[in-house]
């Protein structure tokens, strides 16, 4: 029964860290990073609906008086 060749193992083994490593690096250095982050002031508007201005009343079905 032959035996397995690990003499390779090693070599192969650090240069797929060394390439991960580097591709990682690679992709995280292409993102941007804000430095001082700050939450930004949004100005709410104001939304006119024609039941705002009239007075209305819901009556619901339990409320009603008996009959």
């Amino acid at each position: 029964m032959p035996q397995l060749n690990t003499s390779t193992w090693f070599i192969t083994i650090m240069s797929m860290i060394l390439t991960l490593y580097i591709i990682f690096q690679l992709k995280i250095s292409k993102h941007y990073y804000y430095y001082n982050p700050e939450p930004s002031t949004t100005k709410s508007q104001k939304h006119t609906t024609p039941w705002e201005t009239k007075w209305t009343k819901i009556y619901l079905p339990l409320s009603l008086p008996l009959h």
